[in-house]
């Protein structure tokens, strides 16, 4: 018996010894009467063995998030703070998906803050042909605060809207009719398992990777003090350019590639802002702002779209895999109210229109072998030589249309 209690003492001295070396008591209580959570949480024995055990946080992971994130986490601080929720809510965020607005989960959550499909919506983001806003760094956050908010309403209780994000609001609210209060060491009881092990495990998890995120101790004892100053610099600025302008075009204007460019704005499923629907806000290297003052031509980067000319045996679905996009963004870009085409109708391929190159037929070539290798269908070849059939001589040039 002595000996167990000597254990016991030991396992909470060396958990309040990480208290005080940490230097973040007076912090983490702060946190937790953000969430309405009694700072004797603290002494919470799952929360606690968490903290003693808190080397298994300090990874190169851990960190490389920590600084990844740093592209969006200022900005998304800063929406956080104007919304008056915890601020501690940011990790959140990161016990998501890391911070990473590409992050796809098996049930299709997508994002940083993984929204579902219907929640999305629910909470204006738009999943269209030509964007999902669920990978927009700005527009999820908001409409995670404005959900956050809505759980609020319901529960009344920050630590309650935090687990509902994880389980949603109907797993909650059974788990308090069968514990009859909404007591929070009530409801993360481990033998009643009122909530699944996840979304009991989910509010220490996200206080802990806040108390790590922002103690000093942490940071320098793990070498990484340029961490301390993260989040004090912006590091984007919002932009707008006309309806269908070529990502690529800004990106050049701005001497990125489009790679980098699109890092900044995961949302745009094609490489072109979405056509009809007027100004589009996109996202820029807070830096480039000069760049894209100085260099970026909204009059000659407006995409100037191919026309294509409906054929016999021409389907929607068969344009689209000529030009490599969806056959349902020809369709919403040319309003049709159905997939039936007519012959010699005119349709707008909303894709750069080509620049073209000159091509010597060699030895061994056929219109097919161009085709492959260049990636442009014969009948567009045939069509911009004006030729009638596919036979081709050594030493001919054709014209072949660029994609950019």
């Amino acid at each position: 018996m002595l000996k167990f209690l000597f254990i016991i003492f030991i396992f909470f001295q060396s958990s309040y010894a990480f208290l005080i070396t940490q230097n973040n008591y007076k912090e983490q209580a702060s946190v937790l009467k953000s969430f309405d959570i009694d700072s004797s949480f603290l002494i919470d024995r799952v929360f606690v063995r968490m903290k003693s055990n808190a080397d298994r946080y300090r990874t190169k992971h851990f960190l490389k998030v920590l600084e990844e994130g740093n592209r969006f986490v200022p900005y998304l601080r800063k929406l956080i703070q104007e919304a008056g929720i915890p601020e501690a809510f940011l990790y959140l965020a990161m016990a998501e998906s890391n911070f990473t607005p590409t992050a796809y989960s098996r049930a299709r959550a997508v994002g940083i803050w993984q929204f579902m499909p219907y929640t999305a919506r629910k909470f204006g983001l738009k999943i269209n042909t030509y964007v999902d806003e669920r990978r927009d760094p700005v527009k999820s956050t908001i409409a995670a605060i404005k959900y956050l908010k809505y759980l609020h309403n319901i529960f009344g209780k920050w630590y309650l809207a935090a687990i509902a994000y994880n389980c949603g609001e109907g797993r909650v609210q059974r788990a308090i009719r069968r514990a009859k209060t909404d007591d929070l060491s009530t409801l993360l009881n481990v033998r009643k398992k009122y909530l699944p092990r996840e979304s009991r495990l989910y509010i220490r998890k996200i206080i802990m990777m806040e108390s790590l995120a922002n103690s000093s101790d942490f940071i320098l004892g793990n070498d990484s003090d340029y961490l301390l100053n993260r989040g004090t610099v912006e590091t984007f600025a919002k932009v707008y350019v006309k309806e269908g302008t070529s990502l690529n075009s800004i990106a050049s204007s701005i001497n990125l590639s489009l790679k980098q460019f699109k890092s900044y704005n995961p949302q745009f499923r094609y490489n072109f802002v979405p056509p009809r629907k007027g100004k589009y806000g996109i996202y820029i290297p807070y830096d480039k702002q000069i760049a894209f003052r100085n260099n970026f031509d909204p009059n000659k980067s407006k995409s100037k779209f191919y026309v294509h000319i409906v054929k016999k045996g021409d389907s929607l679905y068969k344009l689209g895999k000529r030009y490599g996009i969806n056959y349902r963004v020809i369709k919403d870009y040319n309003r049709l109210k159905s997939n039936f085409l007519r012959l010699r109708q005119s349709l707008i391929i909303p894709v750069l229109k080509p620049t073209t190159i000159r091509y010597t037929i060699k030895r061994g070539d056929t219109i097919g072998k161009v085709s492959k290798k260049f990636k442009v269908a014969i009948n567009t070849i045939l069509k911009i030589n004006n030729k009638k059939n596919t036979m081709v001589r050594v030493g001919e040039k054709i014209v072949l249309p660029q994609m950019y």
